[in-house]
């Protein structure tokens, strides 16, 4: 059964967002148990080509992107390679004094001003991620008043201040949406997401960024390699 539901999901036969037979059916039709087919269904929901909503059904799943970690190239810069539409809303920058967390990761005392650009990138029209990121103030005079939709941060960044990225820290978990961020992903609160966060060194080994990325944990994978 396993063989013919992933023939099913490859040729096309069941499509994103086709609700599959149900388990009674699949047992009829399998000449097998039902328990072997829940088995089947839980394999390939826990493998993301298909998922449930309770009291309905079961669905196939949308493809997921699979994307490279974000030292390796910008999420914007990889999904336009790949030949996606994508778009930006720039939803807020702000001057603000930096947090504890925030002033210790860039070695800055208290009282350290960031500016925290907040944006949301969609993929063909729909939410895909949440981006934001801090740099310190003083380093960047004026970049809020650039063009933070169309053009790519870190290439305003080393173009017009200099900052050009040496390595980065990474990081990478699994995290529930909370009801901001649920709002904004059109998501329910709960959703799976993945929490990327990026520390990035210049020239002199000092950090000049910190950015979090939060994405949809149903519609891209990220790969690293070491």
């Amino acid at each position: 059964m396993e063989d013919l539901v992933r023939k099913n999901l490859a040729s096309g036969s069941w499509p994103p967002g086709y609700m599959i037979p149900s388990e009674n059916e699949l047992s009829r039709e399998f000449g097998i148990s039902r328990m072997t087919v829940r088995s089947v269904i839980t394999k390939l929901v826990q493998e993301g080509l298909l998922f449930r909503i309770p009291g309905k059904g079961t669905y196939v799943s949308e493809q997921k992107i699979v994307a490279k970690s974000l030292s390796y190239a910008g999420i914007r810069e990889q999904l336009e390679q790949m030949g996606y539409e994508v778009s930006t809303q720039l939803l807020d920058t702000t001057r603000e004094l930096g947090s504890e967390k925030l002033c210790k990761i860039f070695g800055l005392p208290q009282g350290t001003y960031f500016l925290k650009i907040l944006r949301l990138r969609f993929l063909k029209g729909e939410p895909l991620s949440i981006h934001t990121s801090y740099i310190p103030a003083d380093l960047c005079p004026g970049l809020e008043h650039q063009d933070l939709i169309n053009d790519q941060l870190c290439h305003l960044l080393s173009s017009n201040f200099g900052l050009v990225r040496k390595h980065t820290q990474e990081t990478l978990e699994s995290v529930a949406s909370n009801a901001e961020e649920a709002q904004l992903l059109h998501i329910h609160e709960g959703h799976p997401l993945l929490l990327l966060e990026d520390t990035i060194f210049g020239e002199n080994n000092k950090p000049f960024e910190y950015a979090k990325v939060i994405f949809r944990g149903d519609r891209i994978t990220i790969t690293l390699e070491f």
